[in-house]
């Protein structure tokens, strides 16, 4: 019988059922017993075994065939026959292939490599060497994986067999993908990309397509990741691919979740399942619905997700794919963990180890026991946790998985920070450290830095930690690629920017208080700031230079250049990284009041007080004082305003007030008329500044004037484009209320028609009226209209609805009248990349000054404003009611009329308003960024 023959019909599939075979010992012994026979009868018998079993192995019969080739395989050695035993282990070897046997294959095709270099059999070596490849690669062990493939490699350019070459490249890729090695991956899928074009293989070529863009995927890079789907997505419809076709139609949802855009991604994994249930793939339909269920998970609609995982489930299990079985588990399992329910969690992690065990997926089974780690943690049971991680180890240690060998020992040094044992915990993170740095895992090697430097902050070794953290913040910047899009940028910081954070507290403990405003400054909106150079700089020096953090010298020139006192923020807590995620408990604020003078005061705020007797965050308690004030419904519907006296109302206003001014009270502009600019951070992003209260129920509104913005540095850049430019409010574009579109605001949820606006129909006529230009109303609001006119206009003025978009933030829209080619949406993406010359951008609308919340700051509207060349930016923080809007709107351009400053006339316009309408909700929802 023909090896290779048995080898084309297991790279068919490897769908059969898993488990271990049985073996017949009463055959065996039979067969033992029969030894008296002649060598011809012993190998006429064994042949006899071998068309046994292939016929069974046809069937799928894999046990079956299996064990008729073990009675094979006794006798070919007892009669010391290498060919007929060289057959038999090659063939044993692929049916435990189709079992997810990776040990024994592994065992069997060894023995078949030994034989096949005996006999010189260089075409059947290299079949064994990619065999051995892919089984250790589904093993983990992906240095041992690289090693067969690269032998199978030689071979195959050796005796130039192209397409050998090519499997063998797409095999190393694979296995440096999975190293974490992406730069090294996308050169080996390039080389077989190469190959396949040159052979004209389509199939092939959408494979490598595809690997490539999950390379670039992992590198962050989404753009260049869809591209190579889309690619693959074509090449596999062309030739009519249907497989292919789901795959990559699910791999463009998969880059879409990583983007943030949970509708489109939605939607490429529904023309997934549709693709993979029309030909009757129950793996790629079980594995659709997984994705599905993933995107819930990350929505945090938990029981959508429980039950996408679920009919995951319900099919891996009808087609015995217990790998497919085991991960729905674990899905499900990380599902009840993150809604806190760890003892079901562990329910689940526990029923996958089982699967895992069972099927010996040693990789499988590590990772469960880290899972039943991290339950553990959660619960506080140390002990537990760290037996898990424990085991975890010795399985990666002895599969020679050296990421997951990291993994487990920065999760055993977690656990032992946790209990407070800091020179155990030093001594894992060091371990951990070191693998991640020989195996070149930089994302890794910054989550050690990170961690150990918490240990060596909490040992009370400050030196060592500033040094560590330092280290791990170079790290962390060097895998910042220039060539990034922004929005990967924004998502790779915001796992980065706990260094910056415990680095923070570092340096106040040894009363570095400039070092820490520096560290503070380098650690928020890097992406914007780099943006905004990129934009503002003539060449690739110019905008290194202006793009990088400021020193506290830069700091104080730009606190003078505003002629304002800047107040900047940092909520510092205490901090670790478990597989790049945060798990903290707020501790401080931290407060840094910039004069215009240079002179710089540092506070801080202990917010465990307020956690221990209140039982409340700061984040719920901005929420709090939100709800309060009646950040309710939006423009057109009726908001139920309560009595701006009632306690309940002032209550969260006078303690955020507490925590965020009393302690620097003493150190703000006595002239209200002078502007303080609030550098807030995460959600004091969405905190009502203009209504906090003090002692004596006075607004702050009242004794100063307010403006934000994201970043100091920020400033420095919107000053840049106002520098020269005079605001002509004759050359205005006024819109309002346009035909409403019909939309969804919700994944899932269908769409509806937006209510019309007769307020700010009235607000856009009379500001137009006023800046003697004429508005833009109704049918004539279209998309395409406005924003033809968009890039010439001097004043942008749009009153009608806005919605924010918390997860992506990009997605957040301006409503305008749809047209027959598009829906109406001015997107917050669409936006980024245009160029306006436009002073001043008022967006008097629900909501726009939210968006997604990030170390970059708020991702939406405004910054996409301010990164098309807006210095000053006019958002609201809420749903704004209809008529106080307008009312706010009209008084606003009212002062600009007597005064140029838009901070005060913003200030006189809110004094104003209060008067008529007294609830803070109807009157302090906008606010200011950038230039006054």
């Amino acid at each position: 019988m023909k090896i290779q023959k048995i080898a084309l019909i297991t790279f068919i599939t490897l769908l059969a059922t898993i488990g271990q075979t049985p073996i017949n010992r009463s055959a065996i012994v039979g067969i033992t017993q029969a030894s008296a026979q002649t060598p011809e009868a012993r190998k006429a018998e064994a042949e006899r075994l071998m068309k046994q079993g292939i016929q069974e192995y046809r069937k799928r019969q894999f046990p079956a065939a299996i064990q008729s080739w073990q009675q094979a395989l006794i006798i070919y050695q007892e009669i010391k026959d290498r060919q007929g035993e060289y057959e038999v282990q090659g063939s044993l070897g692929f049916a435990y292939y189709n079992l997810r046997n990776y040990p024994k294959v592994i065992e069997h095709h060894s023995s078949s490599l030994a034989i096949a270099r005996e006999i010189q059999n260089s075409k059947d070596e290299r079949l064994f060497l990619d065999s051995l490849g892919f089984a250790y690669y589904a093993l983990g062990n992906y240095p041992k994986a690289i090693e067969y493939y690269q032998q199978s490699l030689a071979i195959a350019r050796k005796s130039q067999d192209p397409q050998s070459e090519e499997n063998a490249l797409g095999g190393i890729g694979l296995a440096y993908y999975y190293l974490g090695d992406y730069p090294k991956a996308i050169e080996y899928h390039s080389l077989s990309l190469a190959i396949a074009r040159k052979l004209k293989d389509r199939q092939s070529q959408g494979k490598s397509l595809g690997n490539l863009g999950l390379a670039y995927h992992a590198l962050g890079d989404y753009k260049k990741a869809i591209d190579y789907q889309q690619q693959r997505l074509a090449i596999a419809r062309e030739i009519k691919d249907s497989l292919g076709e789901g795959q990559s139609l699910g791999n463009l949802g998969l880059a879409y979740r990583a983007l943030g855009d949970y509708p489109k991604a939605i939607e490429y994994h529904q023309q997934s399942l549709v693709v993979f249930q029309k030909i009757k793939d129950l793996l790629g339909e079980g594995r659709a619905l997984g994705n599905l269920g993933s995107i819930y998970h990350a929505l945090g609609d938990y029981p959508k997700a429980i039950e996408y995982y679920s009919s995951s489930l319900v099919i891996l299990r009808k087609i015995k794919n217990r790998q497919g079985e085991a991960q729905s588990l674990g899905n499900i399992g990380s599902v009840y963990y993150a809604v806190g329910n760890y003892p079901k969690a562990i329910e689940y992690h526990q029923q996958s180890l089982v699967v895992f065990q069972a099927m010996k997926d040693r990789l499988g089974e590590g990772r469960a026991l880290s899972n039943l780690g991290l339950a553990y943690d959660a619960l506080e049971e140390y002990p537990k946790s760290i037996n898990y991680y424990s085991s975890s180890l010795a399985i990666f240690k002895e599969i020679k998985n050296r990421p997951g060998e990291g993994a487990a020992l920065g999760s055993l040094g977690n656990a032992y920070y946790a209990l407070g044992d800091y020179k155990k915990a030093i001594d894992y993170q060091k371990q951990s450290l070191a693998i991640k740095r020989a195996i070149n895992d930089r994302a890794g090697e910054g989550i050690s830095l990170n961690n150990l430097g918490i240990a060596f902050y909490k040992q009370g070794n400050l030196s060592d930690a500033e040094k560590v953290l330092y280290e791990g913040i170079k790290v962390w910047e060097s895998l910042r690629d220039k060539k990034l899009a922004d929005t990967n940028k924004v998502s790779l910081f915001d796992t980065q920017r706990i260094t910056y954070i415990v680095l923070q507290k570092v340096l106040i403990a040894q009363n570095k208080t400039d070092a820490a405003l520096e560290i503070a400054e380098r650690g928020r909106a890097r992406a914007f700031v780099e943006l905004l150079a990129s934009r503002l700089s003539t060449n690739n020096k110019q905008t290194d230079k202006s793009s990088s953090s400021p020193t506290i010298d830069q700091i104080k020139q730009i606190a003078q250049q505003q002629n304002a006192t800047l107040v900047q923020y940092s909520i510092t807590s205490d901090q670790f990284l478990v597989a790049g995620k945060q798990k903290y408990k707020t501790s401080d604020l931290y407060i840094w009041v910039i004069k215009p003078n240079g002179e710089v005061t540092f506070r801080k705020v202990d917010l465990k007080s307020l956690w221990q007797k209140d039982n409340t965050s700061l984040e719920e308690l901005v929420t709090q004082s939100r709800v309060g004030i009646g950040a309710g419904r939006g423009r057109g519907g009726i908001i139920a305003r309560q009595n701006p006296d009632a306690a309940n109302v002032k209550k969260p206003l006078q303690k955020l007030y507490d925590i965020l001014i009393k302690d620097i009270a003493d150190l703000l502009p006595k002239n209200p008329e002078d502007r303080v600019i609030f550098i807030p951070q995460d959600s004091l992003f969405l905190a009502p500044f203009p209504a906090l209260l003090d002692a004596k129920g006075k607004y702050l509104i009242e004794k100063h004037t307010i403006l934000t913005a994201p970043a100091i540095q920020v400033l420095d850049f919107t000053h840049q484009l106002k520098r020269g430019r005079q605001t002509n409010y004759n050359n205005a574009l006024i819109v309002g209320n346009p035909i409403m579109p019909v939309v969804s605001t919700e994944p899932g949820k269908p769409a509806t028609k937006l209510d019309p606006l007769p307020g700010a129909e009235l607000e856009a006529k009379t500001i137009a009226q006023m800046l003697k230009t004429q508005a833009i109303l109704g049918k004539d609001a279209t998309k395409a209209n406005i924003l033809s006119r968009l890039s010439s206009a001097d004043v942008i003025h749009l009153a009608t609805h806005g919605w924010a978009d918390d997860y992506r933030g990009l997605g957040s829209w301006i409503a305008l009248a749809p047209s027959s080619n598009d829906d109406g949406l001015l997107k917050a993406e669409e936006i980024l990349d245009l160029k306006l010359k436009a002073q001043l951008v008022v967006l008097s609308a629900c909501e726009t000054g939210k968006g997604k919340l990030s170390g970059d700051g708020v991702i939406g509207l405004s910054r996409s404003l301010i990164s098309a060349g807006v210095p000053s930016v006019l958002v609201s923080l809420w749903q704004v009611p209809d008529q106080p809007t307008q009312y706010l709107m009209v008084e606003f351009y009212k002062s600009l009329q007597t005064q140029p400053d838009k901070a005060l006339a913003l200030r006189q316009a809110m004094l104003n308003t209060k008067e008529k309408f007294p609830s803070a909700g109807d009157w302090a929802a906008f606010t200011l960024i950038g230039e006054r």
